[in-house]
């Protein structure tokens, strides 16, 4: 492609991130499907949420591999196929075989977003080596704003499909629709620079004692990744990080109905779309002035002190609670991929990256099954279901104990 610009990767990026988003709202889904399709099990609905998450982990290092091999553009069509075959089958699913629910929208839908997902982010870091935590910020913010842009056409398309227990399935279907045509269309104006590209964009050092955004000689392969003790301290730091944004976003919905605001319910959902994208946005420049340890640690405290709110939180502050946890949360998803970045280098980012979102699989189907052991427990006494966020404040706890002891490399002065 003659005169190719990299903002052409951004915004086939963005697109493609903000389809991606569609994922995050579950909880739209999750009481119907609980109902049809479960009998009344939110934990076994709401591991379908979790599983694609943690597959997600597997397409992004199988589909980081693959974009290396071969061409990330071919890679992002072949996940956008995967993604959109997941949610079509998963259109035909009934309550007689209710694993395929797990099966389709779980592990194909988790497969196909890995192979987009770290892949458009490494592309656009690569790109604009010196701001990989602006540029992730921009990326990961559009697939959080994509839960502000579909959260009202769900609800649309559930209603008009039949309502609650009837409506999901059927919105599965267009919703494949609409993943085949923009990751299709998104692959095809993507594309990686040069292998050379960063040494020729290399900049002047940054400010003494600033976290320096490249590494220069430091681009690890996935293999001396994992012989890394940064590697697990940050992978394991992931897990116990997003469990409470995690909780939150799967039962956004459901709590404030229990809260006794079913008739802004809704509401719930777009405020958590709307703080998780703005926050993957705002810390990721953040990060870029402060380091990506010392912003970690902020995100993880407030993310930890606020899931002690929710119990207390009565009527409208609720959403507070929920605005709050859903903005520290998408902290945590724009720093995560520019710390990989930091540590092991950009040349293997999608790669390596992958194999932190291990973490943040393990952390999803945990954070799903204990929120929706309590949600069993509490049913419309949400008091009840308290006990999950307590344990999602102690993982951002021990969270803060892991990353205390990283080491990102600095710039030297100039």
């Amino acid at each position: 492609m003659k005169n190719y610009k990299p903002v052409y990767s951004i915004i086939a990026s963005i697109a493609i991130q903000l389809c991606l988003g569609v994922a995050y709202l579950w909880s739209l889904f999750q009481t119907g499907i609980a109902k049809s399709i479960f009998d009344g099990d939110n934990a076994a609905a709401s591991l379908t949420f979790s599983l694609l998450l943690a597959t997600l982990t597997l397409g992004s290092i199988l589909g980081g591999k693959l974009a290396a091999k071969y061409s990330i553009r071919t890679v992002v069509i072949i996940g956008g196929v995967i993604l959109s075959l997941g949610f079509f089958f998963a259109s035909f699913v009934t309550a007689s075989v209710p694993w395929l629910l797990w099966l389709t929208y779980g592990v194909m839908g988790g497969v196909g977003m890995g192979f987009t997902y770290s892949t458009t982010i490494s592309c656009a870091q690569k790109w604009f080596p010196h701001k990989k935590g602006l540029v992730t910020g921009v990326i990961v913010s559009a697939l959080g704003f994509g839960g502000v842009v579909f959260t009202p056409i769900i609800e649309v398309l559930i209603k008009q499909f039949g309502g609650q227990q009837v409506g999901e399935q059927k919105t599965f279907m267009v919703l494949s629709g609409l993943f085949l045509v923009i990751c299709t269309i998104g692959g095809l104006m993507i594309k990686n620079p040069p292998d050379d590209f960063e040494n020729k964009k290399s900049g002047p050092s940054r400010a003494a004692g600033q976290e320096s955004p490249v590494l220069t000689g430091s681009d690890l392969s996935p293999k001396q990744v994992l012989a890394t003790p940064s590697y697990y301290f940050v992978t394991l730091a992931m897990a116990l990080a997003c469990m409470g944004g995690l909780m939150m976003i799967g039962f956004a919905k459901p709590i404030a109905v229990a809260k006794g605001l079913e008739s802004t319910a809704v509401v719930g959902v777009l405020i958590i779309s709307i703080c998780n994208s703005f926050g993957r946005l705002l810390w990721g420049i953040i990060s870029d002035k402060i380091g990506r340890k010392l912003t970690l640690i902020i995100l993880l405290a407030g993310s930890g002190g606020m899931s002690l709110f929710v119990n207390a939180a009565s009527d409208y502050w609720i959403y507070v609670v929920i605005a709050f946890i859903g903005f520290f949360y998408g902290g945590f998803l724009s720093n995560f991929p520019a710390l990989t970045a930091d540590l092991f280098g950009a040349r293997h980012m999608a790669t390596n990256y992958g194999l932190v979102l291990l973490g943040f699989g393990i952390g999803a189907v945990v954070s799903s099954y204990v929120a929706g052991y309590y949600k069993n427990i509490a049913a419309n006494d949400i008091s009840l279901m308290f006990p999950a966020f307590i344990i999602a404040a102690i993982c951002a706890g021990v969270g803060i104990l892991l990353v205390l002891p990283l080491k990102v490399k600095k710039a030297s002065v100039q």
